[in-house]
Order: C-alpha cells, then sequence, then structure tokens
C-alpha cells in the first residue's frame, strides 16, 4: 500500500526589513545626493569667470603670494583667511580657489547635515538640504572667500552636535562637537558665535535633560577659543578689546533699534550690500520666499510638538526639540541683522536660513503627506518650489553676470596701470583700492574712512619712493597732495564708467613705442 507522503507546511517568512547599518546608509546617500548637486550647481553656475570681491580681496591679500596686506579693519576676523591659507600658499589662480571652496563647501553641507541623522529622518534632512542650497545667496557665496556660508553650516552642525549630546550624555562626539563648532563659528565671525550661544546656553540652563556642567563648559569654552585670535589681536592691533569693539561698531553702525526687514527684503534682489537700502523695491517676486519661510518654520515647529514628523514610520519617536532648537537658533541669529542695523546683505541672514530649513522641511514634509489627494498635493508643492527655483536661478544668474563683467573691467584697469608703471612695490588708493591693488601686487591704503591706515602726508612722501596710484571715482576732486601728480583716465566700470587714476613720481612714464 502506497503511502503519500505527509508534507510540513511551509511558514510564511518573515518580511525582512532593513537594518540599522543600512538605513544609515540610505540617509547619507540622501545627504550626499544633495550636497553633490549643490557642489555641481556652483562650479557650472558660480565660479566661471568671477573675479574677486572688495571683502574677498582684503581676505586673500593677508596671505596672497606677491600681495601686500591690505588693512584688516576692526569687525573682520581672519578665519575665513585661515580657511583658504593652504591654496592661497600656493597657487594665485582665482579659478583654483573658486574650485577648492566649491568642493569644500559641499562637503561642509553634507558633514552639518549628517550629524542630524540619528535626530531628524534622512528625506527631512534632504529637504532642508535643498532648500538651502536651492537659494541663490547659498550658491553664489559657496565659492566665494566670505564666511558667512561657514558660520552658517557651522551653526547646523553645532546645534546638530548640541542636541545629540543633550540626547545622550554617553555621546562625547557630539559634546567635543559641539565645542569644535562654536569654536568655528567664532573665528569666522565672533559675534554671530555669541548670538548663537545665548539660544543654546538658555536652553541648557532651562531644560533638565540639557543641564550638565559639562555641555556648558563645552559651549562657552568653544566660544571663547575661537575668540581668542580676534581678542589677542584687539591687544596688539587696536589698544585693547573694549577700544576694537568700540572701533567695530563705530564702522557697523552701531546696534541699535532699527527695523532692516524691508532692507533684507530688498537686498534679496541681488545687492551683496544695501548700505543705504533706500531704493525702489523693483521686483518683489524675489522675495516672496522671505515672506514664507516663517510662517512654514512656526508650522514645522508645530508638526513637531504634535509629533507628527513625515518621512518616518514612527513620529513619535522625533522629539520636539530637534525641530524647535534650530528654530529658536535660527531666529536668534536673525535678530541683529533684521532688528539692530541700519542696513542689509543678504548673505548676514544665511546662518538663519540654514537652521530655520529644518521646521521647513518638516513642515513642506508633513503638508504633502497629509493633504488629500496626495498627488494634487505633491503637484501644488512641486510647482510652487519649481517656480521658487527658478527666480532664485534668475537673481543668481544676473548676480554672477554681474560678478563677471565687473572682473573684465578690473582686468582692463589692472593692466592700464601697469603700462603706465604701477608696479610691485606700489600702493593703490582712493576708490576700489583693494580690489585694484590685489591684482596689480600692490598694497592697498586709505587715508581716512573705515580702512583708514596712512595719512595723506604719509602717503604723499611714499610715492616719491614707490608707484602710488590714488584712483578717483567720476567728477570727485583729488586730494591736494597728488598736486603735480600725472593724471591718467582708466577703463570704467558697470557701476562707476568714469574712473580717474593720479600716479606718483616714482611711477615710471610709459615709454616711446609700448
Amino acid at each position: 500500500m502506497n503511502r503519500t507522503p505527509v508534507l510540513a507546511p511551509v511558514r510564511p517568512r518573515a518580511p525582512t526589513w532593513p537594518g540599522p547599518k543600512s538605513r544609515a546608509a540610505d540617509g547619507l546617500l540622501w545627504i550626499a545626493a544633495v550636497a553633490v548637486a549643490y557642489t555641481v550647481v556652483q562650479l557650472a553656475l558660480a565660479v566661471p569667470g568671477t573675479g574677486l570681491g572688495w571683502d574677498e580681496s582684503v581676505y586673500v591679500s593677508q596671505v596672497a603670494r606677491g600681495s601686500e596686506a591690505a588693512f584688516f579693519s576692526a569687525p573682520r576676523a581672519r578665519g575665513i583667511t585661515f580657511l583658504v591659507a593652504p591654496v592661497t600658499a600656493v597657487t594665485s589662480s582665482v579659478e583654483v580657489l573658486r574650485v577648492f571652496l566649491a568642493v569644500l563647501s559641499g562637503a561642509g553641507l553634507f558633514a552639518a547635515l549628517a550629524v542630524w541623522r540619528t535626530l531628524l529622518p534622512a528625506r527631512v534632512l534632504a529637504l532642508a538640504g535643498g532648500l538651502f542650497a536651492g537659494l541663490w545667496i547659498t550658491v553664489f557665496y559657496g565659492p566665494q572667500v566670505m564666511p558667512n556660508l561657514w558660520v552658517a553650516l557651522g551653526a547646523l552642525f553645532t546645534v546638530g552636535c548640541f542636541l545629540r549630546a543633550v540626547r545622550d550624555p554617553a555621546d562625547r562626539a557630539g559634546l567635543l562637537g559641539t565645542g569644535a563648532g562654536l569654536a568655528f563659528v567664532a573665528l569666522m565671525r565672533p559675534g554671530d558665535a555669541v548670538w548663537l550661544l545665548l539660544p543654546l546656553a538658555a536652553v541648557a540652563l532651562l531644560s533638565r535633560t540639557a543641564r550638565r556642567p559639562a555641555l556648558l563648559v563645552a559651549l562657552v569654552a568653544g566660544t571663547l577659543v575661537g575668540c581668542l585670535p580676534w581678542i589677542v589681536e584687539a591687544y596688539v592691533a587696536y589698544d585693547g578689546l573694549l577700544a576694537r569693539l568700540r572701533r567695530a561698531g563705530e564702522i557697523q553702525g552701531h546696534l541699535g533699534p532699527h527695523f532692516a526687514v524691508d532692507d533684507q527684503m530688498r537686498a534679496l534682489e541681488g545687492r551683496s550690500l544695501c548700505r543705504p537700502c533706500d531704493m525702489p523695491w523693483r521686483k518683489p517676486v524675489t522675495g516672496v520666499w522671505f515672506l514664507v519661510l516663517w510662517p512654514l518654520a512656526a508650522g514645522g515647529v508645530m508638526v513637531a510638538a504634535l509629533r507628527r514628523c513625515p518621512f518616518t514610520t514612527a513620529p513619535s519617536a522625533v522629539r520636539p526639540s530637534a525641530v524647535l532648537v534650530p528654530a529658536l537658533a535660527g531666529l536668534v541669529l536673525a535678530v541683529p541683522y533684521l532688528l539692530l542695523i541700519g542696513y542689509a546683505a543678504p548673505r548676514f541672514l544665511l546662518p538663519a536660513y540654514a537652521l530655520l530649513a529644518l521646521p521647513v522641511a518638516v513642515c513642506l514634509g508633513r503638508l504633502a503627506g497629509s493633504a488629500r489627494p496626495h498627488a494634487a498635493a505633491a503637484v501644488v508643492l512641486g510647482l510652487a518650489l519649481a517656480g521658487h527655483l527658478t527666480v532664485q536661478y534668475a537673481v543668481l544668474n544676473g548676480t554672477v553676470e554681474r560678478g563677471r563683467d565687473n572682473n573684465k573691467a578690473f582686468e582692463r584697469i589692472t593692466a592700464e596701470l601697469r603700462r603706465n608703471g604701477v608696479r610691485a612695490p606700489c600702493v593703490i588708493s582712493g576708490s576700489e583700492a583693494p580690489r585694484i591693488a590685489l591684482r596689480t601686487g600692490c598694497a592697498s591704503r586709505q587715508t581716512g574712512g573705515h580702512d583708514g591706515s596712512i595719512t595723506r602726508a604719509a602717503l604723499a612722501r611714499l610715492g616719491d619712493r614707490r608707484a602710488v596710484a590714488y584712483v578717483v571715482d567720476g567728477r570727485d576732486r583729488p586730494p591736494s597732495f597728488t598736486r603735480g601728480w600725472r593724471p591718467l583716465t582708466l577703463p570704467g566700470l558697470p557701476s562707476r564708467p568714469e574712473l580717474r587714476a593720479y600716479l606718483s613720481p616714482a611711477a615710471a612714464p610709459p615709454t616711446a613705442g609700448r
């Protein structure tokens, strides 16, 4: 008799879920994609053909080969100069410097977002990074020798490390990162570091979970270490810390009640500095995103408070502090530039934008996920983001094109001065002195104003030994000490079509046939 074999029932296999390592790798890929895209956009749009601006020329001249350092005014800090010193030590190429900073800023964005992986979902971080990196200001200043973007990345890194250290007292990397991040921010811009310290110290003092001596020490010590070079220089070159602070306040117009929100919005048209900012607002569409930013950030805080964070299967596991603290820090960092100074520059608010991008991403993610139908919500948000990015590209393109035109004009000015005997060792003074001086290998010296570093009599005497060019804008009259110096008509700039220079006796005139 044949027996039919009895087969054991096959149990269905349990579904396999990605393990912690796989999820961590996926999170890094999201962030890396944003950072790489940011770098590529810079290399394609913001790097080619751009020369150094006024402030950049001052920073680079401190460490540039074959150039004398321009006067370093009281508010400035040397952090960005230290950052580019390895490049300027080996090459004078602006293109190489731009590429270096574009790649480094992409890596910096990756590092600043990566520390948040245990605090917020990876797609929230990627969206926040994309929103921040998509601003024309962020792309424009990525390859520039300016400290503001680095303050933004440092602030984002610092707040992430701070929250990690608060959540897990055993997280030494978070504790060390908090101190190191604040030191980095202070090295770049000491004032911004103090404003960043305030909300973090308040959280550390008022929250029972954050109230640990080690965390407070990391906050204060990091700030002091980063400010130390600025403080030491105050005693070496400015007759003490109070004297430097006083002079810095004079140059920056002193902190006081100044409603500058409208100035910041006008500056978003593509102005690098709006001082004074009394011109009409010709392109209001460029400020729409600024108006939307604040309610979206508030919405993100509310979503986090209700523990409804998007892009995660366990929204209740995301602590509200992961959104509330960066929102608070971003708001505090914006206060001096919106309410306490009487002029505007879009780059000043980069640290605030970097931190507020997190609650904005949470809010947008929640809107996309909760709206019905999902497809319609995705289309609406997609169209809004596409319009936003189109405006950002238009402003960026116009700003970069103006920079390229200026660069070509400065090359013509430099060539004309060299043809007329202005060669190193030499001195440039007057209008646009720092930018012209760096290109010609000269020193930049001013007889007055914020960058005053030499008397008129001393500059006149120097003209007998060195080639000195005093540049005058338009119909402005030259100073009396240039009487008898050789006048020279210079090629104009797009914003200053009439430029003249007065050359000292030591500037050899061109020989016949040259």
